[in-house]
């Protein structure tokens, strides 16, 4: 359900005082720009699990590649097989120019300036108030 204007505008200006009062903290929560996997890597995941797999089988099928009562070549086609589903389901980081949406800590003091109301927190809290009062 998407949200209305004034609950977008609402989100906005919660966005821009967290990127004010702690710009560090702002910036690490928002996260990463990942992408959506590609065609093309998703079938280089399915081709890592299928080595994987037949790398598994081998290991169990050829004792010669067991070491110490371990089938080495059967795990290691087990993490070959679990680094391709990881790398079929996860996305490239996205390249390009980083988000100019997220406003830097500069520009949003230089907009809010020091307002006399306290903090964020109890200026949210006097709006909601203000809000229910009348």
């Amino acid at each position: 359900m998407p949200l209305s204007d004034h609950e977008q505008r609402m989100l906005d200006q919660i966005e821009s005082a967290l990127y004010a009062e702690d710009p560090k903290f702002a910036s690490s929560v928002r996260g990463g720009n990942l992408r959506a996997p590609s065609a093309r890597r998703r079938l280089q995941g399915v081709a890592l699990f299928v080595l994987g797999l037949a790398m598994l089988v081998c290991g169990v099928a050829i004792n010669a590649t067991w070491i110490g009562g371990l089938p080495i070549l059967s795990v290691i086609g087990f993490i070959v097989m679990f680094g391709g589903v990881v790398f079929a389901i996860t996305g490239s980081r996205a390249s390009g120019p980083v988000d100019k949406s997220a406003p830097s800590s500069g520009s949003v003091r230089a907009k809010r300036g020091k307002s006399p109301g306290g903090s964020f927190t109890s200026r949210m809290e006097d709006r909601f108030r203000r809000r229910f009062d009348e």
